[in-house]
């Protein structure tokens, strides 16, 4: 049974790290205290040990134990831990790094045995079928832009479908139909910022206070209000 907890951000302005989740991250971890493995890879501008330290802050007051996997062995880590936590970051580093690491086969069976996930921003686009709908540059090459595929549609976090003034380029909701023009097959989920989706088993749900922008090809878009939404998704 699946159990992930994707969020499209991991900090709202003027509230500390991962704070506008806890609520959500405690009810989705429970009260006994949980071993979590962390996946800092998707850092680029800062170190992985700077990365852990603020995740473990985060994740102390909830009574959990944050190990990253670059402190340890990886594959011993994730065998010993109750939960995996996949950071936010550059999209592209992040599969790059677990790709050398031989980390991907290995997270996805243990979710699909039950392990609960948890990730933010790159961390949920990673939980998708492949990162071909991140925001991120490629600043370095991945074997394959596949990805964990612990979900069947594709999450383009931190969405907006703003326009800004006397800019050219395209906006958001562009990018996407030029993504669904070459996978028709293929839903789109838009996640607004503050904005969650929790997978138990066939079941999702939206957390958070915004809708979610749900895309398909040759479809106008529907904006799906908090909630089960799973069969938008379907």
């Amino acid at each position: 049974m699946r159990r992930l907890l994707l969020l499209s951000n991991s900090r709202n302005p003027g509230r500390e790290y991962l704070e506008h989740a806890r609520d959500h991250l405690r009810a989705f971890l429970g009260s006994s205290p949980r071993r979590l493995a962390f996946v800092p890879y998707a850092a680029v501008t800062f170190s992985w040990n700077e990365y852990a330290e603020r995740v473990r802050a985060a994740f102390a007051p909830l009574g959990h134990v944050v190990e990253s996997v670059h402190e340890d062995d990886p594959t011993d880590v994730l065998r010993h831990a109750d939960g995996v936590v996949v950071g936010g970051g550059n999209t592209f580093r992040l599969l790059e790094q677990l790709e050398r690491a031989d980390l991907l086969s290995r997270i996805r069976g243990r979710v699909r045995e039950g392990l609960p996930y948890i990730g933010w921003s790159a961390g949920a686009n990673l939980a998708c079928p492949t990162i071909c709908t991140t925001n991120d540059m490629p600043i370095v090459e991945p074997r394959s832009f596949a990805a964990l595929g612990l979900v069947a549609y594709q999450i383009n976090p931190h969405y907006t479908n703003a326009s800004l003034p006397n800019h050219g380029g395209e906006t958001r909701d562009d990018r996407i139909v030029e993504f669904l023009a070459l996978n028709p097959k293929v839903i789109v989920a838009g996640l607004r910022e503050g904005s969650l989706l929790q997978v138990e088993g066939g079941s999702v749900a939206l957390l958070g206070p915004h809708p979610m922008r749900v895309f398909r090809r040759d479809a106008a878009p529907i904006e799906a209000r908090p909630g089960d939404v799973t069969e938008v998704l379907s």
